[in-house]
């Protein structure tokens, strides 16, 4: 499991979302990942995240959200961290500020690894230990480190 973790990369991980709102976010992380598949528009990565939240917010508590799509013409799944240090508005479950975004966006043929990816990040953002070590790092490759933990 620890490979399919670890595309996340350190220009990927941002420690200090200018964004104040949910909208706002998606387009900043949306905004980093595109470099990773330039003949798409950032429209349509936004669009796919967008449509994703209106089934239900991504917003799952404890200050995190885990925005995710799947995408046509990706050819891997693609991974972006980002931290708000004020938190934003996100329509969470339980109604909290989200400080911790973690962004999955899959190609639209790829299912068991994104299955396991979305699974596997859920579980490492419920410890109350990783979250508090994700809000207070200045470091992308420590970031980087504690999600090469989820299994």
């Amino acid at each position: 499991m620890s490979g399919s973790m670890i595309q996340l990369q350190e220009q990927d991980v941002l420690l200090d979302l200018k964004a104040r709102n949910k909208e706002g976010a998606l387009k900043e992380l949306a905004g980093v990942l595109h470099k990773h598949c330039p003949h798409l528009k950032i429209a349509t990565l936004y669009q796919v995240l967008r449509d994703r939240e209106l089934i239900g917010s991504t917003g799952v508590g404890n200050g995190v959200a885990i925005p995710h799509g799947k995408v046509e013409g990706l050819d891997r799944i693609l991974l972006g961290f980002g931290r708000s240090r004020n938190g934003i508005g996100y329509e969470s479950i339980d109604n909290q500020p989200v400080h911790l975004l973690v962004m999955i966006l899959s190609p639209v043929q790829v299912i068991d690894e994104y299955l396991k990816t979305l699974a596997g990040i859920s579980r490492l953002l419920k410890q109350p230990e990783k979250r508090r070590a994700l809000r207070t790092t200045e470091s992308p490759g420590e970031v980087i480190d504690i999600f090469q933990q989820a299994e």
